[in-house]
């Protein structure tokens, strides 16, 4: 599972530590819904054979007045013979069954953690190139947007930012101004245009150089 994680930080960019963190705090989170845990609770995990182990965490009691905080002295024992009154104690609490529900949390947690570091590497891309060009396929209408392929995302061009004359077929390839980057619960969203004065701009500095340059101005 190691070398899983090592993957990801190599090709996603997620540092290993950051995903194990994760996967710990949901696997804690995973026993408390599926077994009731309450109190300090710490999930371990054997990364070389893929185990899974439960402890709590107690405060050691001559007479306990909280199952979650406290144990009992005589039961502390049977785990630690020498533990007195007062000390904090842990023990294993792990459940017959635990292995295949934390199996499934670390996959779930890693499917995500892998869209978010897409998400955000899309972001940070394409939030880069706000008011550059960007050569797009018409791919389908949504009511009176239209959906454009943009390579790694699917970008939008609202009515707004159509130009009334022209007319858009599904498969043309175009160039589009870049508007705007959003964030979204979903995927980025990047939103174009094909009225911008600044897509006559770009292009006139495709077809002319030293507009690109600076040397002459619009």
């Amino acid at each position: 599972m190691l070398d899983a994680l090592h993957q990801l930080e190599r090709e996603k960019g997620i540092p290993v530590q950051t995903l194990v963190r994760t996967i710990e705090a949901s696997l804690v989170s995973a026993y408390r819904k599926n077994y009731g845990g309450a109190g300090d609770i710490r999930v371990e995990i054997g990364w070389e054979h893929g185990s899974f182990h439960v402890f709590a965490r107690r405060t050691v009691v001559s007479e306990p007045g909280s199952e979650h905080s406290e144990i009992a002295l005589n039961e502390a024992q049977r785990y630690r013979p020498e533990v007195k009154a007062g000390e904090i104690i842990e023990f294993e609490v792990t459940p017959e069954n635990f292995g295949r529900i934390a199996a499934q949390t670390a996959k779930q947690v890693m499917v995500q953690r892998i869209r978010e570091a897409e998400r955000e590497r899309i972001f940070d891309e394409f939030s880069g190139k706000e008011g550059e060009l960007v050569t797009g396929e018409v791919q389908r209408r949504e009511r009176r947007n239209l959906c454009v392929n943009v390579g790694q995302v699917e970008a939008l061009l609202p009515p707004s930012e159509q130009v009334e004359d022209e007319d858009y077929r599904l498969g043309q390839h175009l160039k589009f101004y870049i508007l705007e980057v959003r964030k979204t619960t979903r995927s980025p969203q990047v939103v174009l245009s094909r009225s911008h004065p600044g897509l006559v701009k770009r292009l006139f500095e495709l077809e002319v150089p030293e507009l690109h340059e600076g040397i002459v101005e619009l």
